[in-house]
């Protein structure tokens, strides 16, 4: 970006033309009064003699250049600086053996729960922009597999790998929002989000469901909710000793009351995804919600142009004073 800093200067060009016209430099005036040049008709004009206009050309080009100067141009490079505020968001997914049940679609094939949830969860990591996200994974057992972190691609890159039953079988839905309560305290926010997704009933862990509810509405921590799936008898892939692999119907059943309470008392909202269509819209919606606006400043780091310029007339100056008292020299 190109500028001048103090472009009033530049309205002094305007006296350039005055000064060519009032000094006369333009006009043809002998070297020397003779009472007739007739005897010099026949001498040929000399190099010189032809451009004795150029001593004048270099000073006015001097006066323009310290002109321009004066008005100090500059060449900036624009930045743009994004003050990152965003939301401090724990997804906590559900690993047990349940979500092994195969009842959803992703890229038009049959999917277990777990596969289908990978696929709308990076997306929705994909299009956040400022917030700190972290992952913790629950069974059994609950641990962090991601800090809180805006490393969106480390996020994305653990998600596509996790597997069923990598905490255990059982399903501990307190222990994981303990668990995420404690990644929450790491870092500072003003907004703190947890995106809690199970397909059954917490029937494991130290700490019960009610209990963990308690500490995250003491500490202003929103819980939304997901139920994958549904109650009653789904697809089960199982290794049979004789047949190979085939499906299995196996019964399977989600706390629904648990989790609606659970979003309710912390100021949330319980969403239930039983298809993948339905699961992708629970997390679009959930992204709206916690939106939150980024400030963005925009500056301009600007370079003076205006020294080459004075280095530029001031040699123009020297010629011209030196062409003036040589070659160019004028006789009265």
């Amino acid at each position: 970006m190109f500028r001048f800093a103090d472009p009033w200067f530049l309205t002094l060009l305007l006296v350039v033309p005055v000064i060519v016209v009032y000094t006369g430099r333009w006009r043809t005036k002998p070297v020397m009064d003779l009472s007739t040049t007739g005897f010099a008709a026949g001498i040929a004009r000399s190099f010189w003699s032809r451009t004795r206009w150029l001593p004048a050309v270099l000073g006015y080009a001097a006066l323009i250049l310290l002109i321009a100067a004066l008005a100090r141009p500059q060449w900036g490079t624009r930045k743009v600086e994004t003050l990152t505020r965003g939301v401090n968001i724990v997804l906590a997914v559900d690993v047990s053996k349940s979500m092994a049940a195969i009842d959803f679609e992703a890229k038009g094939e049959v999917v277990n729960r777990l596969e289908a949830v990978k696929s709308v969860v990076s997306d929705f990591i994909a299009n956040r922009t400022g917030d700190r996200i972290g992952m913790v994974v629950f069974g059994t057992h609950a641990f962090t597999q991601v800090p809180l972190t805006r490393d969106y691609d480390t996020i994305a890159y653990v998600l596509e790998r996790l597997e069923i039953g990598a905490a255990g079988d059982s399903t501990a839905i307190g222990d994981a929002i303990g668990i995420a309560l404690k990644r929450l305290q790491d870092i500072d926010s003003k907004s703190n989000v947890m995106i809690l997704l199970t397909d059954g009933e917490s029937n494991a862990g130290e700490l019960s469901p009610d209990e963990a509810t308690a500490m995250a509405e003491k500490r202003g921590v929103k819980i939304y909710t997901i139920g994958v799936g549904g109650d009653g008898r789904a697809p089960f892939l199982v290794n049979h000793p004789l047949f190979g692999q085939q499906y299995v119907y196996q019964q399977v059943s989600m706390d629904e009351v648990t989790l609606q309470r659970i979003a309710d008392r912390t100021g949330g909202v319980y969403f239930k995804a039983e298809n993948t269509d339905a699961l992708r819209r629970v997390y679009k919606t959930i992204d709206r919600m916690e939106k939150t606006e980024v400030p963005v400043e925009q500056y301009t780091d600007y370079r003076e142009l205006y020294p080459p310029l004075v280095m530029l007339a001031l040699i123009l100056v020297i010629l011209q004073t030196a062409a003036e008292n040589t070659r160019y020299l004028e006789v009265p």
